[in-house]
């Protein structure tokens, strides 16, 4: 059966405003927490809420997730394991500017690769659209500077955001294919758990190498954020809207993610929003409305 448009694009807007915060997260807990900790405590929480609701269904699917096994593990992997552990690294070593200018070469991936391997056509218009939204994310990037963007330095971080928007791209195009024969809990308990099996070793050993840090409780609320919202619901959110209208739609909604984040730094961090903003908003919606248009 075709998808609900109208109920997909809702779930892919609301995924990406949650993730906005993940990144106001990132950058606001990058001295107070190791980045791969950070993403194990992530997915330690999300998959200790999520797996006692998709007990029955991953019994029941048991079958086929064995059957699916190569697939699961690579979506486990590119989505839970590696794509947040490289956003918190690249935090680390490049700034924001440049974070938002590889942040939107992941939905540029998904379109090409959907084209590839799920034959989703790229009509002008949508190319047009993206190339009107990428526009609408430079002006908020480059806070509508051309000198910021023709100096603009690239470091270490860049590769990593970069490396992350295509493993992003992945799992995106996975998640489609998500054979039908598993459900929706039990397609994401499994990529929950085997995600986050190679992060628990992998932050123990992180242990060694970085400063002594302290479990405050502003890091525990930033840990249930991330675990809860930013993982369990928005991952629901953002399967089921990729379900409803494809990777390829779902992707341009990530465009949002810099006005969503500028609102929040604007509320809660007392950053100024200024007419860049307004204009950025602007273009990155006719840009995904063009876009995302049926043909």
């Amino acid at each position: 059966m075709p998808g609900n448009r109208p109920l997909g694009f809702l779930f892919a807007l609301l995924a990406v405003t949650i993730w906005s915060g993940n990144f106001l997260i990132a950058s606001g807990f990058v001295d107070e927490i190791p980045p791969v900790t950070l993403a194990a405590l992530r997915w330690i929480t999300a998959t200790a809420v999520f797996l006692p609701f998709a007990r029955r269904d991953l019994q029941r699917d048991m079958r086929a997730l064995l059957d699916h096994r190569v697939e699961l593990t690579v979506a486990a992997v590119t989505g839970v394991t590696l794509f947040n552990t490289l956003v918190y690294v690249s935090a680390r070593t490049t700034d924001a500017v440049n974070m938002a200018l590889f942040a939107s070469t992941t939905p540029v991936f998904v379109v090409i690769l959907a084209r590839i391997f799920l034959k989703e056509r790229i009509s002008p218009l949508r190319w047009a659209g993206l190339a009107i939204a990428i526009a609408g994310m430079l002006a908020i990037a480059t806070r509508g500077s051309l000198d910021v963007l023709v100096h603009m330095t690239f470091r270490l971080g860049d590769v990593i955001m970069l490396a992350a928007g295509f493993l992003w791209a992945v799992y995106s195009i996975l998640v489609k294919r998500k054979p039908p024969t598993i459900s929706r809990n039990a397609y994401l308990g499994a990529t929950f758990l085997l995600g986050t099996i190679p992060l628990v070793p992998a932050a123990l050993v992180e242990q060694c190498f970085v400063p002594a840090w302290s479990f405050t409780p502003a890091v525990l609320g930033a840990v249930l954020y991330i675990g809860v919202l930013a993982s369990l619901v928005a991952f629901f959110l953002w399967n089921s809207a990729i379900m409803h209208i494809g990777p390829g739609n779902a992707a341009l909604f990530q465009y949002f993610m810099p006005v969503f984040s500028g609102v929040g730094a604007w509320l809660l961090l007392g950053q100024p929003a200024t007419m860049v903003h307004a204009v950025g908003f602007v273009l990155i919606f006719s840009g995904v409305v063009m876009a995302t248009r049926p043909r």
